[in-house]
């Protein structure tokens, strides 16, 4: 849950800027967010079999990715949610900006099921669903009560840094 967390507080405010753009349909959303981040899954299965060959002693070593994308983002200051104006609408145009906003995804998800027995990894996949409609969830809330938007743009963006930041250290500590 944590790993989804600290990956998708940004995807949280997209969807939210989605469900609010008059040019997405409610359904286009919901599909294309599903489908982003069932491709940033399957890219960090991939990946993470390919860490097979690495040296068991090695692989917590990939705790790095997500502990250096961490200090990057403290350093930089985290950044905003993607700009949707120039999207491609429907449900392949969420898909890509998910996708293309997933880097953070790919390596901290990478490390994690690589370290992880094969029923975890598919279990992160069931979960990682649930989280997803969620997600979604809290998206549509967010703009049915434009209030709460203010301080989850302000905090959220703050808080993701150390929450990568932790689970990078996890890994390395192989705790995860």
């Amino acid at each position: 849950m944590a790993a989804f967390a600290a990956t998708n507080i940004d995807g949280l405010l997209l969807a939210a800027a989605l469900f609010a753009d008059r040019r997405y349909q409610a359904r286009e959303v919901v599909l294309g967010t599903f489908a982003g981040i069932g491709a940033l899954y399957g890219a960090s299965v991939a990946a993470s079999l390919a860490a097979l060959v690495i040296p068991a002693g090695y692989i917590a070593l990939l705790g790095l990715v997500p502990l250096g994308i961490g200090v990057k983002q403290l350093l930089e200051g985290a950044n905003g949610a993607a700009e949707t104006g120039r999207a491609r609408h429907g449900l392949l145009g969420v898909a890509a900006i998910n996708i293309a906003m997933g880097g953070d995804n790919i390596g901290v998800y990478t490390p994690l099921f690589a370290t992880a027995p094969g029923p975890a990894v598919a279990l992160y996949g069931v979960v990682f669903a649930v989280l997803t409609a969620a997600l979604c969830y809290g998206a549509l809330k967010l703009v049915a009560h434009p209030a709460a938007g203010a301080p989850i743009r302000r905090y959220g963006q703050r808080i993701m840094p150390y929450v990568l930041i932790a689970l990078g250290a996890a890994i390395l500590a192989g705790l995860l």
